[in-house]
């Protein structure tokens, strides 16, 4: 009986971790080369889905979000339709700036901007705009191998995941990072066997 009802609520506390944890974090793994040197294709990184309830995007952010023109996605929902694209983007002009990339620099309300982040000068060229509340215009940092807002689409606020929080693995190097998912680990298995020992022991108390 008491093996029985340690296994249940093991159980029970691993799947409301589980779900906690969804809601409170994305991992990805960056699967292209759109945002060298910053990341890599191979790099395993961690989004904070809870991060823009409180403030909004920034310029500089480096956030993932969905593909534009993916109907009714939940910021929430951890799993999401196996065909939903989902992208990592560096944030460049919020609501209300006037953007544009001409001679190889990006500018931000008529000021070149500083990007010592990228991995080369855009070689392209955007006509100003003025960005319409609730989108961003995000770009790459590998800025000529990237599909971006310089093809025309800007993200919408509801698109966006959250901002990267961290990466824990990459082939070249594990980051410290990486500390962090065995100590959550620990952690939750910690306080998983605290709250099972004391429950265990109220239950014998009771039936004493």
């Amino acid at each position: 009986m008491k093996t029985i009802l340690t296994i249940t609520i093991t159980l029970f506390v691993t799947i409301v971790a589980f779900t906690g944890l969804q809601i409170l974090i994305k991992p990805f793994e960056v699967f292209d080369v759109s945002m060298k040197p910053t990341f890599k294709e191979g790099d395993f990184i961690i989004v904070n889905k809870l991060a823009y309830i409180a403030g909004e995007p920034k310029p500089g952010d480096v956030i993932a979000l969905y593909s534009p023109g993916t109907p009714g996605q939940s910021l929430f929902n951890p799993f999401p339709p196996p065909n939903t694209a989902q992208y990592i983007k560096r944030i460049i002009a919020v609501p209300g700036d006037r953007v544009s990339v001409a001679d190889e620099k990006v500018f931000v309300n008529g000021h070149t901007l500083a990007e010592p982040y990228i991995m080369q000068s855009p070689d392209y060229y955007c006509a100003e705009q003025t960005i319409p509340a609730g989108k961003y215009f995000v770009l790459g940092d590998n800025r000529n191998s990237s599909y971006d807002s310089h093809r025309g689409w800007l993200t919408s606020r509801e698109d966006i995941i959250g901002p990267v929080w961290f990466r824990y693995w990459t082939d070249q190097y594990p980051d410290i990072h990486l500390m962090a998912v065995p100590v959550c680990m620990v952690v939750i298995g910690a306080f998983s066997k605290d709250m099972i020992l004391g429950f265990l022991k109220k239950f014998r108390n009771n039936k004493a």
